[in-house]
C-alpha cells in the first residue's frame, strides 16, 4: 500500500499534469483566436476586394473562382496558366516565355459606332499586351459587345472584352498584374479588368473620362483615336436594371465588330 508521502507525490504531479494541460489548453484556444482574427483580417481585406470589384470587375467571379497566376518573375517573362473557369471562347492560351518590351503595338478596332484605334505600350505592361495581341489574332474579341458603361463624375469607363456579354466571360487563362503604384486613369487609358490580383484575363476598360482609382489595374495602353465613340455610348445613359443608375449595360448597344493587330507589325 502507497505511503503517505507517495500518495503526496502522486497526487502532486497529477496536478502539475492538470496545470500543464491547462496552460496547453490556454495557449491552443489563443492559437485560434489568432487565427480566427487573421481570417476575419482576410475577409475584411476579401471585402475590400469585392467592393472594388462592384466598382469595376471583369470576369465577373470572385477571386476565388479562378486560380491566380504566379506574377513575372522578370520583366517581359510571361505566364498563362490555365483557368478553372471554362473559357467563353476557347482559343488556347498564348505561348509562355519572354517577349518584347519596346515599341507600341497599333490594333485597328471597328465598331458597331464607328472606328477606334489602341495603342498598346509594351515597355509599361508586355505580357499584358501581348495577350491582347495574341486574342485579337485568334479574332477572339469579333462580334463582342460591351457591356457595361459608368457615367458618375469620377468614374467614367467602358468595359468590353467579354464574349458573353454578361461581365463574366474570360478566355480560359489569367496572368499577373502589371501595376505601378503611381498609375493615373485619365482620360484615354486602356486598362485590365480583373476580378482581384493576378486574375487578369480578356476584359479591359476603355477610360473616357479621368477616373478615380486604386492603382490595382494595369495600364497597357492608350486610345489615340476614336475616343468619342466611348464618350457617345456612356452619353446615352445606362439602360434600366443595371447596378445603379449610373453603372450598367450600356444604353445605346455597342459591338466590337473587329479588332485587328496593324498589319505591318503582325
Amino acid at each position: 500500500m502507497p505511503t503517505t508521502k507517495q500518495r503526496r507525490e502522486t497526487a502532486r504531479r497529477r496536478l502539475e499534469r492538470q496545470i500543464q494541460r491547462r496552460q496547453e489548453a490556454a495557449a491552443r484556444r489563443r492559437r485560434r483566436n489568432l487565427v480566427t482574427a487573421a481570417a476575419f483580417g482576410v475577409a475584411l481585406v476579401l471585402g475590400g476586394v469585392f467592393l472594388l470589384v462592384t466598382q469595376l470587375g471583369g470576369d465577373d467571379s470572385p477571386p476565388a473562382a479562378q486560380p491566380s497566376a504566379s506574377p513575372s518573375t522578370a520583366v517581359g517573362e510571361c505566364t498563362y496558366a490555365k483557368g478553372q473557369e471554362k473559357a467563353a471562347k476557347d482559343v488556347g492560351l498564348p505561348p509562355n516565355g519572354k517577349v518584347p518590351t519596346t515599341g507600341t503595338v497599333t490594333v485597328n478596332v471597328a465598331t458597331s459606332r464607328g472606328p477606334m484605334t489602341f495603342a498598346l505600350d509594351r515597355a509599361k505592361a508586355p505580357c499584358t499586351v501581348a495577350s491582347f495581341a495574341y486574342l485579337a489574332s485568334k479574332k477572339y474579341y469579333d462580334r463582342t459587345s460591351c457591356h457595361r458603361v459608368t457615367t458618375s463624375p469620377n468614374f467614367g469607363v467602358l468595359q468590353c472584352g467579354d464574349p458573353t456579354g454578361t461581365g463574366s466571360g474570360g478566355p480560359g487563362y489569367t496572368f499577373a498584374d502589371e501595376l505601378k503604384p503611381d498609375t493615373k486613369y485619365s482620360k484615354g487609358v486602356l486598362a485590365m479588368a480583373n476580378s482581384g490580383p493576378n486574375t487578369n484575363g480578356s476584359q479591359f476598360f476603355i477610360v473616357y473620362r479621368d477616373t478615380q482609382l486604386d492603382p490595382n489595374y494595369t495600364v497597357f495602353g492608350t486610345v489615340p483615336k476614336g475616343l468619342p465613340v466611348a464618350e457617345a455610348v456612356a452619353k446615352g445613359g445606362v439602360a434600366p436594371g443595371g447596378q445603379s443608375a449610373t453603372d450598367g449595360k450600356p444604353k445605346l448597344p455597342i459591338t466590337l465588330t473587329s479588332v485587328r493587330v496593324a498589319a505591318d507589325q503582325q
